[in-house]
C-alpha cells in the first residue's frame, strides 16, 4: 500500500514538472530565446521579423 502511494506521488511530481517545462519552453520560444526548428510552422519567427521591420516606437 505504501509502495503504491509513493509511486503515485512520484508520477504526479513527474507530470507536474513535465507540464511546467512545456510552459517554460513555449514562453522561451515565443520570445525568441530558443528555437525548436519549427518556426515556419508556428509562425513565431515571421511575427518577430515583421515586428522588427515595422520599427514600432
Amino acid at each position: 500500500m505504501t509502495k503504491k502511494s509513493i509511486s503515485n506521488s512520484w508520477e504526479s511530481i513527474v507530470i507536474f514538472f513535465a507540464g511546467l517545462w512545456l510552459v517554460i519552453r513555449i514562453v522561451l520560444e515565443y520570445f525568441g530565446f530558443i528555437s525548436d526548428g519549427n518556426d515556419r510552422t508556428t509562425g513565431i519567427k515571421d511575427l518577430r521579423e515583421e515586428y522588427k521591420k515595422a520599427n514600432y516606437k
